[in-house]
């Protein structure tokens, strides 16, 4: 009886819990459909608010500069991330506790600190050689910064999941270093990959602090468009907005945790 009960009350909270996240997320996605300029009070269904979004231009740029920004970190940070893991990988066996921690830092770190400290960096470069002025560019980096030590771990684990003999096995093949890379690594680590990518490109997508922080005045993203916006009141535009974002991010974490389950397969 008292194991049915425990379970019951475990089920009750597992569902509060899921209410408690997700229940505000719907709220935004229902009003983003709402015939009324109202965020009080649901009139009735339309599109209005998306056909009105697709003919903004400063949210189509900052949409732009989104995608942009996304995907270009998380190719840079795929590359380096994992040439950083298979790094640890090869050399896990030294003592390396000060690399696991500089991997670390950024993921620990609060965003407001890294963002402020970035900020600093990029404008007394800019001072002193005129190079890295605040715009796309600096964001691109400062999002590669934070991106690189997730997409690291990830990979680092995937290697660590082999077997190490297979690397032996590939050498004793007489297989070349090119050939070993292309026909048996990549292959065996794409899933980590593919999942390390999707990863970064959510991170990206969902970032406001390092963001802000790093912009230029042309290169607002689409978060920072929408904290602009919201000082003029929520509306069912900016719903739209976050709808939009809600769906790319779902899809993008789907397909990332899709990925990391066949690598664990």
């Amino acid at each position: 009886m008292r194991k049915r009960t425990l379970k019951r009350g475990l089920t009750a909270f597992w569902w509060f819990t899921l209410a408690f996240l997700y229940l505000p997320l719907a709220v935004v996605v229902l009003f983003s459909f709402n015939a009324a300029n109202s965020a009080a009070s649901f009139t009735g269904v339309s599109l209005r608010w998306y056909h009105q979004l697709m003919g903004n231009e400063e949210i189509l740029s900052a949409f732009a500069n989104s995608l942009v920004l996304a995907i270009t970190s998380s190719v840079t940070a795929l590359v380096i991330g994992c040439l950083i893991g298979y790094g640890m990988y090869r050399h896990r066996h030294r003592k390396l506790g000060w690399l696991i921690v500089l991997i670390y830092l950024p993921i620990v770190l609060p965003d407001i600190v890294f963002g402020i400290s970035e900020m600093a960096f990029f404008v007394q470069i800019h001072r002193l050689t005129g190079l890295l002025q605040p715009g796309l560019g600096t964001m691109i980096i400062a999002h590669v910064t934070f991106q690189i030590p997730f997409v690291a771990l990830i990979i680092y684990s995937r290697f660590v999941g082999l077997d190490p003999t297979l690397f032996e096995a590939a050498k004793d093949l007489y297989a070349s270093p090119l050939k070993r890379v292309v026909h048996f690594m990549l292959p065996t680590i794409k899933p980590a990959l593919i999942s390390a990518f999707f990863l970064s490109f959510t991170l990206s997508v969902d970032d406001f602090v390092i963001s802000f922080f790093t912009a230029g005045p042309e290169s607002a993203t689409l978060p920072i468009y929408i904290w602009g916006a919201i000082k003029k009141g929520v509306s069912p535009e900016i719903n739209a907005i976050a709808t939009l974002m809600i769906g790319a991010v779902a899809i993008a974490a789907i397909m990332s945790l899709l990925f990391s389950r066949r690598r664990h397969a």
